[in-house]
């Protein structure tokens, strides 16, 4: 029987590595600016981030807040300065509720 050659599969990507920094630059350059939403969300989100994981602390160390904020969603994040939105609304009640 002949050899079996193990060649490293081909992704078909080839490396980036004729343009230079300034070729890159001047692409990135010519890119429409980001959508309005996503600027906002980049922006909000380390706060928002920050407020459920705060939100989740305070409900794992008492019950008591924890059914005062399943009962009021919308009031404690916004009590922690953040924009209730749908999204951190159902991401904190998936927290809320999966605690033990």
């Amino acid at each position: 029987m002949g050899r079996i050659s193990w060649a490293a599969p081909s992704s078909g990507l080839s490396a980036m590595t004729d343009f230079s920094e300034e070729t890159i630059a001047r692409l990135l350059a010519a890119l429409p600016p980001a959508p309005e939403g996503w600027t906002r969300a980049a922006v909000e989100l380390p706060q928002a981030s920050a407020a459920i994981e705060e939100l989740t602390a305070s409900a794992m160390a008492d019950q008591e807040a924890r059914a005062m904020m399943l009962a009021d969603l919308e009031a404690a994040l916004r009590q922690v300065g953040v924009e209730p939105r749908r999204q951190l609304l159902e991401s904190l009640r998936a927290r809320l509720n999966g605690l033990p």
